[in-house]
């Protein structure tokens, strides 16, 4: 089943929300709005707070409080950051270099160690002069858009979308144009929807794979198909390729076909811009290091925008990820094996509460069940009708947080990490048997 329509994201209804608020403030005596009225501004009035991080940090206050809840919520590693990542951190805080301002682009040996990995990881060759490393990869995907679009700008966003797309186009004064789909389309979008999206004031596509939320991959022709869709009507793209080495193997045990939009289609390079990070990949998420790879104007243009808004990423982070980066891939390949095995547990035991519907994902470390039949019917004495509410009764009455599709473009489902360990998430879905049996 396909959906073209154009729906109104959450921080748009917001947005529009707060400009109604503000055109019924009181007014100066000659009629206009007193802007003193306004103690927040209207653009960041109107963001929305991450549904994801809400949840964890809920999760963690009723942890604190001794109750034993088990977060599905935040997409971040159970493992600690590798040793030698680390200790390279420890030896840069004894180094003087490190206690100063550095370049706010980044430091020249971690741009190098980030040209040669793009290379070795997925094909693509860069220069040093085409990267800016950002504090995390929410920092560059909002310095991207910054500097790819205008007000009024729109920009395709395929749902279910990661929570703080939307957020970063607006800020941007961009317009978010979601395109769904649904399991029946294994979470992907096609050309079709995305040509029938389209309008004269489209400039960007925003495209992830692996995605976060559902953990679709697609397919290398699925790639080259919708880059030549990107390249026939001379739009930009901006992909996120932060779960890169997230993707498993395919039911048959062949190598999942993907890669990565630029080299599959060579041709988009100069219209590209590609995100990426260490958080997912090298458990460290806590260190805040990002990059954004793109054409030189436009990647110069971000720095500048960056210099200005934090400087230079801190340099101890900058060292222990140019110490990940240049490591080989052992301790990631363990976390992948852990990943795996662990998907293939939540998804077999949530397929097994009637209601529920979950595909095994290719790829991140998240399932993304369809929960529609658990709606529209009463659970411990309430009727139960969105998948907000059914997110707010489990942690009720299960002490389990999950986030609900309502955070992501597309009610009706739910997102759980499995970033945890193997006891807790068959504890945690355990408990979901049993709330709806």
């Amino acid at each position: 089943m396909e959906s073209t329509g154009k729906s109104k994201p959450a921080s748009k209804r917001l947005y529009d929300d707060a400009m109604s608020d503000a055109s019924s403030a009181p007014t100066t005596s000659t009629g206009a709005a007193n802007p003193r009225d306004h103690r927040v501004s209207r653009r960041i009035g109107a963001i929305a707070e991450s549904a994801t991080l809400k949840v964890d940090a809920k999760a963690k206050a009723l942890k604190a409080e001794g109750r034993p809840v088990i977060g599905f919520g935040a997409g971040e590693p159970d493992f600690p950051t590798p040793d030698y990542i680390v200790e390279a951190a420890v030896e840069a805080c004894r180094d003087p270099r490190n206690h100063r301002y550095t370049p706010a682009g980044g430091l020249p040996e971690l741009k190098k160690a980030i040209v040669a990995k793009t290379k070795r990881d997925s094909g693509l060759e860069i220069a040093a002069n085409q990267v800016l490393v950002t504090n995390g990869g929410k920092q560059a995907i909002y310095a991207a858009f910054a500097a790819m679009i205008d007000p009024g700008d729109e920009v395709i966003v395929p749902a279910p979308y990661w929570t703080t797309y939307p957020e970063s186009i607006q800020l941007a004064g961009g317009v978010t144009v979601e395109v769904l789909a649904d399991e029946t389309q294994d979470y992907k979008v096609t050309v079709e929807q995305l040509e029938a999206a389209r309008t004269d004031r489209t400039k960007v596509l925003l495209f992830v794979s692996p995605s976060n939320p559902t953990g679709a991959i697609y397919s290398s022709d699925e790639i080259r198909a919708i880059g030549q869709w990107v390249e026939d009507h001379d739009l930009w793209v901006l992909t996120d390729e932060i779960y890169e080495h997230l993707v498993y193997d395919a039911d048959d045990g062949s190598t999942t076909d993907t890669g990565s939009m630029p080299v599959l289609c060579p041709d988009l390079v100069d219209h590209c811009v590609i995100v990426n990070g260490v958080a997912k990949t090298y458990a460290m998420t806590g260190w805040r290091v990002g990059w954004m790879v793109g054409p030189v104007d436009l990647v110069k243009a971000a720095t500048n925008l960056q210099s200005h808004a934090t400087s230079n990423v801190a340099n101890v982070s900058q060292r222990a990820a140019i110490a990940a980066l240049e490591g080989d891939l052992s301790a990631v390949d363990e976390m992948k094996v852990a990943f795996d095995r662990r998907r293939k547990t939540i998804v077999s035991m949530l397929n097994e509460i009637d209601g529920v519907l979950c595909p095994m994902p290719g790829g991140a470390f998240y399932a993304y069940p369809s929960v529609k039949g658990l709606l529209g019917k009463e659970h411990g004495g309430r009727l139960i009708e969105t998948s907000a509410e059914l997110a707010d009764y489990i942690l009720d009455a299960s002490e389990v947080a999950v986030v609900p599709g309502e955070a992501f473009g597309s009610p009706g489902y739910l997102r759980l990490s499995y970033a945890l360990g193997d006891d807790d998430i068959a504890e945690g879905i355990t408990r979901l048997q049993k709330l709806f049996s």
